[in-house]
């Protein structure tokens, strides 16, 4: 990946820092994942309006697999995949791949993998180059994952790909506005202390582009929603760490004299502490956006000629008598 990214505009670091970044912080992820299973709760509940029946499921973006017990007993006939770039947090997610306790595990060993007994299977790939062959789900689910990607124009292709025609695909990511207390506070003391301003926090993709580049992917009747959760902390120290702990801070480590590092970390500190509400709490702002979209019937062959389906042929001369 280049230092930025033309389509968007986003700072981009490369996937081997993703990589790290989630390595390092996969063992202390356990501490900051009730915001993914909070936002889990309510992708169910959208779900519960859809009617689907998957014979094959992925989460992408599955981190420490959190969510693959909630889909296995969602889809208990589909075999669910998982998918993630950190090995760190597949490692963890190990642990949901438990053996089958029911009836089905006295079954043939044949017939027990046609009826899907196998626990989830893992692989580490990054979002826009899955290692699955063309069509191979009718789901996808991806729970706050995508902002991690600088090119989510590049991962709805793919996430195309591998879904059958007419699949689902529902994901959740972060907004804009996400984090924007942080953002506020490192621009006051950058300008105070005559510090050049740098990026702290990674860029988020606003929900309209986000719609766009899932029609220009591919999908159809896409749907968007949005809404704000505010988390509310006892101190900066706390607020910090749990930022640290999601992974949204990877450029903290920037190259900088430790004097100035340790100024402008206090200076920090002392601007989160400015910002306590009546309550005395300090609030963090998360701007969470919901979609879903199913796969579009393919107009053109991978060639470029039109496909014309039996059943449009005649609508367009029956519509005009």
């Amino acid at each position: 990946m280049s230092t930025t990214t033309a389509q968007s505009g986003r700072p981009a670091y490369d996937s081997r820092c993703l990589r790290r970044i989630f390595d390092r912080r996969a063992v202390t992820f356990d501490d900051v994942a009730f915001l993914l299973r909070e936002i889990a709760q309510r992708m169910r509940e959208r779900l519960d309006y859809i009617k689907v029946t998957p014979a094959c499921v992925l989460d992408a973006g599955c981190g420490a697999g959190e969510d693959i017990p909630c889909l296995r007993e969602r889809f208990p006939d589909a075999p669910v995949f998982g998918s993630d770039l950190s090995h760190g947090m597949l490692v963890r997610a190990l642990r949901h791949d438990s053996g089958d306790t029911s009836w089905r595990r006295f079954l043939p060993a044949s017939l027990g993998k046609a009826l899907a007994v196998r626990g989830p299977r893992f692989a580490q790939a990054d979002f826009s180059a899955l290692p699955f062959v063309a069509g191979a789900f009718e789901f996808i689910w991806s729970n706050l994952a995508l902002h991690w990607h600088s090119r989510p124009d590049l991962v709805f292709p793919e996430w195309q790909r591998v879904l059958k025609v007419g699949g689902l695909l529902m994901f959740s990511t972060l907004g804009p506005d996400t984090l924007k207390e942080l953002r506020g506070v490192y621009a006051e003391i950058e300008a105070a202390h005559g510090v050049p301003s740098r990026k702290h926090v990674i860029d988020f993709v606003d929900m309209h582009d986000l719609g766009d580049m899932l029609v220009e992917s591919g999908f159809e009747i896409p749907v968007m929603d949005q809404e704000t959760l505010t988390i509310t902390y006892k101190s900066p120290e706390s607020l910090l760490a749990d930022v640290r702990r999601w992974g949204a801070y990877p450029f903290e480590r920037e190259a900088m004299p430790g004097a100035t590092a340790r100024k402008l970390h206090k200076a920090l500190l002392a601007a989160l502490e400015a910002c306590r509400r009546a309550d005395g709490t300090i609030a963090l702002t998360f701007d969470v956006i919901y979609g879903h979209a199913w796969k579009a019937v393919p107009r053109t062959t991978a060639e470029g000629h039109g496909i014309v389906r039996i059943e449009d042929i005649g609508r367009g001369s029956s519509r005009n008598r």
